[in-house]
């Protein structure tokens, strides 16, 4: 044989043994329990209870600025 087949033959054995491994029902993840929306929502509406807009950054801060603000950008500190 040569090393085309050889690397063909390896490919058709991973690709079978791929495959079976597939068609178990025991291989299937398990789903991840939903995260409690009431404890989350009483972290995000700390700062609203301030008086403050509660806007949060991608980088976790909050804005400052009064709730309701007429600016568009918002003030992070």
């Amino acid at each position: 044989m040569s090393k085309m087949d050889d690397m063909r033959a390896m490919r058709e054995a991973r690709y079978e043994a791929a495959r079976s491994t597939a068609s178990k029902p025991s291989a299937a993840p398990k789903p991840r329990p939903a995260p409690d929306r009431a404890a989350r929502a009483e972290t995000v509406s700390e700062p609203v209870a301030d008086g403050l807009c509660g806007h949060r950054a991608i980088s976790g801060r909050t804005c400052t600025r009064d709730k309701g603000h007429e600016a568009k950008s918002h003030r992070y500190s």
